[in-house]
Formats: structure tokens, C-alpha cells, sequence
């Protein structure tokens, strides 16, 4: 990550239902590493959106009665939402109903299609709708998709077109050896490496218009359009003005086209093959698609691999999988009303392990509010302030163990946060806050004689100074916290950062 520009994306969502807690963990995840690279300097371009082509979405449609675009634009607004619901920081909202998009899509298709890695051939399969993917026997329990079970598949047998994804085992292969860390954590890494040595099946990647009219149409063939995730999948660069910058990076521009400004995007931000600058972020259900179909898709068309990928896993509720024949999806939206946004982002990015799955249930919700945020750093800011005012204390730079641990704080939570491991990052901010908390216990400053004022100016002092680099080191993941806290400090008013809540 040492470019001076810097791309994150998160995958886009389908729009056949409102936003659900595990796609916020996602955007939080990436919106934290963006404002983290934001304050190192960087030029971050941040990418999110809505996938809107498929069939799901086309049944959806049909089943509300609805044109596809019009229930598109319903659902899509939906997601637009999270942007001020959870104070997230993207610089860019693309739909893949969006023209420039589409023309993307029929660009890339072209470049694979010339490279001779698109080919016509008659196609049977059971298919799962819920994952817009053709499973095998071998995936299947009992009969079903485990990821979609209440889903019936759909058996398609019909002339497709098709990616000729086989070609690009051993190019794969190379890829990870030659990228050790390209996927994050390692344990996927080596779970795609298998998927990929084992074989690779070439994959359709078209349906019949007739049949399924909701897609890109193929240049050159009216009967057929993109399968949703050949055509999705090209957003992470269509998003950054692709194919047209990069036609003007490689001087094909038409005439008074600069090679500045939006002509520039593409080579800057998503980079060369000499320095890829691409980070995605991912759910573990998108594996497959992101770090091998995608990653040949590119090698296809002669573009640049994304420079890494991180997976992050699921959210149970209170233990079980969500669904909503269960009657347990948690909707972010309604948390952050309830809680506030950085009480939710703080619970997403602290209690669910950055590499690992996770669990919900508001019982733990109200414990990690109660106990980190009013008990925690609220009650540690709050206490602080009474004292300096009392004490009439200043900020004060510590000259000794609070300064060690201010300085292993700051690199533990910029090296964990590079790691993805969020809640890592977290906890060892919180530590230095219980560390503070801790020399206050012990000097006990209330209690002291007049003669020891000073000394006791001089603790306060120092943990004042210690809260303001707690709320720099806190402000990716808690912006609006952080801001906060930085405003007490400057006004010597304590406030409630988090008031107590009830747990009955």
C-alpha cells in the first residue's frame, strides 16, 4: 500500500432486498481502510454501488408487479442510504444499469472475445438463483444449495455463450505462488489455490433474451444477454471512467481528450501491471468470482490484476444463520437509529473478527455499548475533563510509560488495520484508554494534598493529551466520536459521548 493514489471497492449488492447488517460489516470494513489511507496522505478513490442485471432481480421485479428499472431505482436508493447512515466516506456510487457502465461491459466483452476466450456452445445446468451460479453435484446438499436452501434451482439447458475459464488455471496458479498475500487471510488464499489446481470448467456467461431479458446486450447478438456476473463484475474499473481512460493512457484518445483529470482514473488508481493499486473487499460466499473468475476475466482482456483481496466472513444471529423465513435479518438502518452510527460501526468493527465469522444479538449489542463506549472511553473522557477543570490542567505531552504506550497504541492499530484485523486494531486503542483509566486509579488526584497539585496537573495533562491522539488513532473507525471528543477537549465541557443505555 505505498502508492500515493489508492483504490478500495466493496462488491456491489443485488438490489432484490433492503441492505442487511452482514453488507454494512462490509462497507464499515472498507471505509475504515480508506479513511485510514485518507490520513496517511493518500488519494483514495472508494468505489460501491448496486448490481442490478440477473434473474433474481428480474423475478423480483415481476413478482412485484414493477418495471425492472423502476424497482431498481426503488432498491438502489435503499443503499444509497448507508452513506449517511453509517457516515461512509465512498467518492463513488456505480449501478451497473448505468450507461457508461454498459458500454464498459460491451467493451470488455469484445477485448475477451478477440483474445478468443468467448466461444458459442450448448449449455445444461442446475442453477441457483440466490447465487446467480450454476452449482454441481458435489456442492449440493441434498439436492440443494447450501447457501440458498429454501431456493428451488433452476434447471437451464439452452445455447449459451461461454468464458473459456480453463485456459487460465496455470495463469492463476502463477499469480497466487508469485502473490503470497493477493487474498487475506491466508487460509482463503490457499482455498482458491485448490479450487484453481483442482481444474476449472469454463463458465456461460450469457442467457437468452427471450427468456431472461434483464441484462447487457452482447455486441453483435441480439438473442443473447451478459450473465449478471460477467457484466458485474466489470464495475470495478468502469467505475473509474474504463474503457476510455485507458484508451487515452495508452494514446488512442481522440483529439482534445488530455491525458489528465478523468482520462487518467484507470492507470492511476487501479494501476499497471508493474504496480497494481487495487484492494477489494468481500464476503467469502464471493470467493471464487472475485479472486479467480474475475482475476482471469482481466488476464483476458489484457488489463492489470487487482493487487489484493480481503474476505471477510458472515454475521449470525444470536447464534443462527439469517434468513428471513427465520424472521432474523438485522437491518442497519434500524440500528443506527435506535444506538446511534458509531455505536453500530464500533460493534461491527469490534466484535465480529476481521478474518473470521461473527455473531449479532442486541444483548451483546447494549454489553459492548455499556462497557466500551459510556463505561469505557465515555466515562474515561468525561472524568478526565472534571478533573482538569478543577485542577485548572493543560495537555501536556507524558515523558514516560504513558508515552510508550501511546506510541505501541498508534503502530499496533495502523499495522492491524493493514491487516484487516479491525478488532485488533480496536482493542488496542481501548487498551490505552484502560491504561489511562489505570494511572488515574493509581495517583488518585481527588485525594491529594494542595502541596501535590502540580503533580497532579501534570497526570491529568497527560492523559488529556493521551485522549486527543486516542481520537486520531479512534477517527477511521469512529469519525464522528473522534470529532467529538477532540471538541471537548478544546472546550473543557464534558458531555456524554455515549449515554448509557438500558439493558431490560
Amino acid at each position: 500500500m505505498d502508492s500515493e493514489k489508492f483504490y478500495i471497492t466493496t462488491t456491489l449488492p443485488y438490489v432484490n432486498a433492503a441492505p442487511h447488517i452482514g453488507f454494512a460489516l462490509e462497507i464499515v470494513q472498507a471505509d475504515v481502510v480508506a479513511r485510514s489511507m485518507a490520513k496517511r496522505g493518500k488519494e483514495v478513490f472508494f468505489n460501491t454501488g448496486t448490481d442490478e442485471h440477473g434473474l433474481k432481480i428480474y423475478q423480483k421485479a415481476l413478482e412485484e408487479k414493477k418495471d425492472p428499472q423502476a424497482y431498481c431505482d426503488e432498491y438502489a436508493e435503499k443503499f444509497s442510504l448507508l452513506k449517511e447512515k453509517l457516515n461512509l466516506s465512498y467518492n463513488n456510487f456505480i449501478r451497473t444499469t448505468d450507461t457508461s457502465h454498459i458500454k464498459a461491459a460491451q467493451e470488455f466483452w469484445k477485448r475477451c472475445e478477440a483474445n478468443g476466450d468467448i466461444y458459442k456452445a450448448s449449455y445444461k445446468a442446475k442453477y441457483c438463483v440466490g447465487c446467480e451460479l450454476e452449482k454441481t453435484d458435489s456442492e449440493l446438499v441434498e439436492g440443494r444449495c447450501p447457501i440458498h436452501p429454501n431456493k428451488e434451482l433452476e434447471a437451464i439447458e439452452e445455447e449459451n455463450y461461454f468464458f473459456r475459464f480453463s485456459k487460465y488455471q496455470k495463469p492463476l496458479l502463477d499469480f497466487y505462488e508469485a502473490n503470497p498475500d493477493f487474498v487475506i487471510p491466508d487460509t482463503k488464499q490457499n482455498e482458491i489455490y485448490n479450487f484453481v489446481r483442482e481444474g476449472l470448467q469454463d463458465f456461460s456467461i450469457s442467457r437468452l433474451k427471450e427468456k431472461m431479458p434483464w441484462g447487457v446486450p452482447i455486441p453483435g447478438d441480439e438473442k443473447h444477454v451478459m450473465y449478471v456476473w460477467f457484466d458485474a463484475l466489470v464495475n470495478y474499473i468502469s467505475c473509474l471512467g474504463w474503457p476510455a481512460s485507458a484508451k487515452a493512457m495508452a494514446g488512442e484518445a481522440r483529439s482534445g481528450e488530455a491525458r489528465s483529470g478523468e482520462a487518467r482514473k484507470f492507470e492511476q488508481f487501479w494501476g499497471t501491471k508493474e504496480k497494481r493499486n487495487a484492494v477489494q473487499v468481500a464476503g467469502k460466499d464471493n470467493l471464487r468470482q472475485q479472486t479467480a473468475m474475475w482475476q482471469a476475466m482481466l488476464m483476458s482482456a489484457g488489463l492489470p490484476n487487482s493487487k489484493q483481496v480481503f474476505i471477510h466472513g458472515y454475521i449470525t444471529s444470536s447464534g443462527q444463520k439469517m434468513s428471513k423465513s427465520l424472521g432474523n435479518v438485522v437491518d442497519p438502518i434500524f440500528l443506527v437509529d435506535k444506538y446511534g452510527t458509531d455505536a453500530v460501526r464500533y460493534y461491527l468493527l469490534r466484535e465480529i473478527p476481521g478474518w473470521d465469522d461473527g455473531d449479532f444479538s442486541e444483548e451483546k449489542f447494549k454489553q459492548r455499548y455499556n462497557g466500551d463506549l459510556a463505561g469505557g472511553l465515555g466515562n474515561l473522557l468525561s472524568r478526565t475533563l472534571a478533573m482538569a477543570k478543577k485542577l485548572d490542567a493543560q495537555e501536556e505531552e507524558p515523558q514516560k510509560e504513558l508515552k510508550i504506550k501511546i506510541q505501541e497504541a498508534e503502530k499496533k492499530s495502523f499495522e492491524q488495520t493493514d491487516l484487516y484485523k479491525f478488532n485488533e486494531a480496536l482493542a488496542s486503542i481501548w487498551d490505552l484508554a484502560a491504561f489511562c483509566d489505570r494511572i488515574i486509579e493509581r495517583e488518585r488526584p481527588w485525594e491529594k494534598e494542595e502541596s501535590l497539585i502540580e503533580k497532579n496537573k501534570k497526570a491529568i495533562g497527560e492523559i488529556l493529551f493521551a485522549l486527543r491522539r486516542i481520537s486520531e488513532m479512534a477517527e477511521p473507525f469512529l469519525p464522528k466520536t473522534s470529532l467529538e471528543i477532540r471538541k471537548q477537549l478544546e472546550s473543557k465541557k464534558p458531555e456524554p459521548l455515549f449515554p448509557r443505555i438500558n439493558n431490560g
